[in-house]
């Protein structure tokens, strides 16, 4: 697959279905992924947990009956998002949850359905494998994005297999439990999970898109002759 196509294939995957990924094919994915770049080539990708089959179902399990706990549960270790959000990233955010709600017939006053579809997180959205990326609490700003970096490379491969992935940031509310359950020291702390599988293509979840703003609203050229100006206008 070339990489303008999966880039453009990616989606964050919310409808999944049974049909089992092959452990090797991860293998390979998490592999391959490792030539992403960090500084100082320290590829602070700490560990990648990888849950399948009955490890997977006792995690699922685990939190099931605490969903009534939800959204906070256990509290957030890190900030997901700045408080307050300002614009135009408050904006955003409101018009991606109107567009999921919205593609699954969910009103916006209705919370309980919201808090439902919420934990499907929690069930890893049905995917056949969860993943865990972890991170040492020594690394600061540059080395979060480094291991951004490498979460992003999957997501690219997984399309290559033909796979889907939704990575999950919302695992942080079970700051507590996950890292008890995977036994993860101290030392490391649990950056994020991501689903991944096939997508089930007829689920309503899955077909509509976030919009994304074009590179004439963030973007500045300079030094090209094109439009005359050399300063990103535009003729």
């Amino acid at each position: 697959m070339d990489v303008r196509e999966a880039v453009a294939g990616r989606y964050s995957c919310r409808a999944f279905l049974s049909t089992p990924v092959p452990m090797q094919t991860v293998r390979e994915i998490l592999d391959r992924a490792a030539r992403a770049p960090s500084g100082g080539n320290l590829q602070p990708w700490a560990a990648v947990h990888v849950l399948s089959g009955a490890p997977l179902a006792a995690l699922k399990a685990l939190l099931r009956p605490r969903f009534n706990e939800l959204p906070r549960a256990e509290g957030a270790e890190y900030p997901v998002y700045p408080s307050p959000l300002k614009e135009p990233y408050y904006a955003r955010r409101s018009r991606v949850g109107a567009l999921l709600y919205e593609a699954i017939g969910i009103a916006r006053e209705d919370r309980p359905a919201r808090y439902r579809q919420y934990a499907r997180n929690f069930e890893f959205f049905d995917a056949p494998v969860g993943l865990f990326f972890l991170i040492d609490r020594s690394m600061g700003p540059p080395q979060w994005s480094d291991l951004g970096m490498y979460i992003q490379t999957v997501m690219l491969l997984a399309r290559a297999y033909g796979l889907d992935t939704c990575a999950q940031e919302a695992w942080t509310h079970w700051h507590k439990t996950v890292p008890a359950f995977l036994g993860v020291p101290a030392c490391r702390l649990v950056f994020c999970g991501m689903a991944l599988g096939y997508a089930d293509a007829d689920a309503a979840i899955n077909r509509w898109r976030a919009p994304r703003a074009g590179a004439e609203s963030f973007a500045v050229f300079q030094g090209f002759p094109d439009n005359g100006f050399g300063d990103g206008r535009k003729d």
